[in-house]
């Protein structure tokens, strides 16, 4: 008798959602008159053995409603966001950050022309506007965002790469995931001291159509010799062999409004997010194994 009490106590497992009956101690043929156990503990091994096989045929799709349900009710997404000044590292930590988290890296570039592509109705709207020659408001880039995200990668979260950039878009944020329920519970920063930006940022070339950047010291293409002066003639793509570029902001003068620019307006957002103790930071200005390891602890961080 004791055993068939022990069954029962375990048969709540096996009340599964998605329209699958309800299968009770009664379905194991764990009925005492029927079971002749040697003892409690093996018996209720096997019990846990067979129940373990059962919910492997009726556990519901991962696409399921009730499953999406009750991850957003005790599974939150993962909401992060990835600052840093330009150079810092973004495009070379942020992948491994991706791939770590299992989350995609939302650029607002790419979300942007994105939904232009797709002539979304904020992609129309965002279409005008740089038809006439006129900035992208906080509004349209609110409203892509609020279509991506609800795409299927974001099921379990995103990071959010060059935006918020003021503190007005970071409140408008918050209220845009407030609205779901939701909140952003990382904030990684990259560090890297501003006269150190200049030389990496000012060596860095890129191959325009697949986006393969080369940097004249860390990272050379193949077909500039050594102690020569870069240039167009010979800084090539390995793969293609076709001429690289230099982004027009990726000057000297370009970068010193850059930065005025990051201290005077994207500071201020990290100061936004402390008091929720959601923030965290990696030197970025040290060997890659080292800022990684500052940047796993940072991904520990949050609420």
């Amino acid at each position: 008798m004791a055993f068939f009490h022990a069954a029962r106590r375990l048969a709540p497992r096996l009340l599964v959602a998605s329209g699958a009956a309800a299968i009770t101690a009664a379905s194991l043929n764990l009925n005492a008159a029927h079971a002749e156990p040697k003892s409690i503990s093996q018996s209720l091994e096997a019990i846990e053995s067979r129940m373990t096989k059962l919910e492997e045929k009726v556990r519901p799709p991962a696409s399921s409603t009730e499953v999406k349900a009750m991850y957003a009710n005790y599974w939150p997404r993962k909401i992060m966001i990835l600052f840093g000044p330009p150079g810092a590292g973004k495009g070379t930590h942020g992948p491994k950050i991706e791939e770590t988290l299992g989350i995609p890296q939302l650029s607002t570039g790419d979300m942007l022309r994105a939904a232009v592509s797709a002539g979304t109705e904020v992609g129309k709207k965002a279409k005008a506007l740089m038809a006439a020659g006129a900035l992208v408001g906080d509004d349209i880039v609110i409203g892509i965002i609020q279509d991506r995200i609800t795409e299927p990668d974001c099921a379990t979260g995103f990071i959010l790469d060059g935006f918020p950039r003021t503190l007005v878009q970071a409140q408008a944020l918050d209220t845009l995931l407030a609205q779901h329920g939701e909140r952003v519970n990382s904030v990684l920063s990259l560090e890297v001291p501003d006269a150190v930006l200049e030389e990496r940022i000012c060596g860095r070339w890129i191959h325009k159509k697949s986006g393969r950047s080369y940097h004249v010291k860390f990272a050379p293409p193949a077909s500039l010799p050594a102690g020569a002066t870069p240039s167009v003639g010979n800084m090539k793509d390995n793969e293609t062999g076709e001429a690289l570029m230099q982004r027009p902001d990726d000057t000297s003068e370009a970068l010193v409004k850059r930065m005025a620019g990051y201290h005077a307006e994207t500071v201020p957002v990290l100061e936004h997010y402390k008091p929720s103790g959601i923030v965290s930071y990696a030197n970025s200005n040290q060997a890659f194994g080292k800022v990684w390891a500052e940047v796993e602890q940072g991904l520990s961080t949050g609420k």
